[in-house]
């Protein structure tokens, strides 16, 4: 049967998608949940499965080409009895079901977890009632119906105790009901989007010497190079610099790291930072704001971002509303958006809406720098390497020395809507936050 394939929708504010590269050639065999090509948003790149078990009959928007969320960019033939179901959370990158093309019908999704659920528990998915947006089965959904599936199962009787003279019967061998489909593999470049840029005219030429390689640029390293040539384009860039003593962050840590892995959550000092930061948000809003030609946009929401590094690049997973979150929840949101993006498994929708970004360039041993602004945002704060350094301090009235945990903060901001005093009040917050922490 022949089915089209439309371009998904992968994340809620995504409007069209950008075809980065076919992973199938037509006439080439689908299996499925198998990759078969790259879509590129501005937050991430995204690999989308087939949907099918057949062959990919025709490509219809060529690598590179841009075009809105529905249209039809490949024909594909299923070969098999029954295609997946199709609904999702429009959050999450989706499984796209193609629509048979002689009949007219639309085209619908169903994220690579429900699809993986979907199979893994053998259910028919028009059996779940969707909660989701336009009635989308979502992972909960699933979740609760196999939960009320295995409820109403009679319970099993108990198995007979063998006596000890008795030889055991062998164990029946229990093979898997089904194999989970396996998860988008997401690469991705950074935030929101940028003002427009214009790039020179040419490129300077590069001599190339005997033994030189030229290694091709992979999407996410294109991708970076243009968010920080606009940013440094876009924005006067200034940066202030204080220091700051942890050995009150630090004795917190130490005190409340076990209370915390009893609830399975591991404490680190990212959270302390972004709880200071928020401090220096409530305290400066102009800070959490944008420029714009028509006026400075002040922000709300408060959505801080926060750089990890991954193997070929770097991606910013943001915490929304985190001045809403205690130090525990904030603990569990860093953990898990810096374990799935360096496995790859963020979604479009948690890498976008930032507001402000703070960048750990100390855990590399870095003592500080001065990080580039994520466009469209007005700074970004740079923590350094914590280190002992020996440090004047005030004890009963007479100066001392003492040895104290130190670390560099680093303030970047944009000059045409921050000026030196209000961007150290911000960052004196900040020092003030963690060294007074309670």
């Amino acid at each position: 049967m022949s089915v089209e394939f439309k371009m998904p929708k992968l994340g809620e504010s995504v409007t069209e998608g950008t075809v980065g590269r076919w992973l199938k050639q037509p006439g080439d065999t689908l299996e499925l949940y198998e990759p078969m090509l790259e879509v590129t948003t501005d937050k991430v790149d995204t690999e989308i499965p087939a949907p099918v078990n057949g062959r990919l009959l025709e490509i219809r928007v060529n690598e590179g080409d841009t075009v809105p969320v529905g249209t039809v960019i490949a024909v594909l033939e299923d070969s098999s009895s029954a295609t997946v179901a199709a609904d999702a959370a429009p959050a999450a990158p989706a499984v796209a079901t193609p629509t048979s093309s002689n009949n007219g019908g639309s085209n619908s999704f169903m994220s690579p977890v429900v699809a993986r659920l979907v199979s893994q528990h053998n259910l028919d998915i028009k059996q779940i009632a969707g909660t989701g947006k336009d009635g989308r089965v979502t992972k909960q959904d699933v979740e609760r119906f196999v939960a009320q599936r295995d409820a109403a199962k009679p319970t099993p009787a108990p198995m007979p105790t063998p006596t000890p003279s008795a030889t055991p019967a062998p164990m029946p061998v229990i093979k898997p009901s089904a194999t989970p489909a396996p998860m988008p593999t997401i690469t991705g470049s950074l935030l929101a989007k940028p003002v427009a840029y214009t790039p020179p005219a040419a490129a300077p030429s590069i001599e190339q010497f005997a033994g030189d390689e030229l290694q091709p640029l992979s999407g996410m390293r294109r991708a970076i190079a243009e968010h920080m040539v606009r940013s440094k384009a876009t924005s006067p860039h200034v940066t202030t610099v204080m220091e700051v003593d942890l050995s009150t962050i630090i004795a917190h840590r130490e005190q409340h790291k076990a209370d915390f892995e009893r609830q399975g959550v591991k404490l680190t000092f990212t959270p302390y930072f972004v709880q200071a930061t928020v401090a220096g948000l409530r305290a400066v809003p102009i800070v959490n704001a944008t420029y714009t030609d028509e006026g400075i946009l002040l922000h709300k929401a408060v959505n801080v971002g926060m750089a990890v590094a991954i193997p070929d690049g770097l991606i910013v997973p943001v915490l929304h509303n985190a001045d809403e979150k205690s130090l525990l929840g904030l603990s569990r949101t860093v953990n898990d958006l810096a374990e799935r993006a360096r496995t790859r498994r963020l979604t479009a929708d948690e890498v976008k809406d930032g507001t402000f970004t703070i960048t750990n360039h100390g855990v590399s041993g870095s003592l500080f720098a001065m990080p580039i602004i994520n466009q469209p945002q007005s700074g970004i704060l740079g923590i350094g390497a914590i280190q002992k350094r020996p440090v004047v301090v005030t004890l009963n009235g007479a100066d001392a020395i003492a040895i104290r945990p130190m670390c560099y903060l680093s303030f970047t901001f944009d000059h045409r809507l921050i000026d030196g005093a209000t961007a150290d009040k911000f960052l004196a917050t900040v020092k003030q936050q963690l060294e007074q922490f309670a």
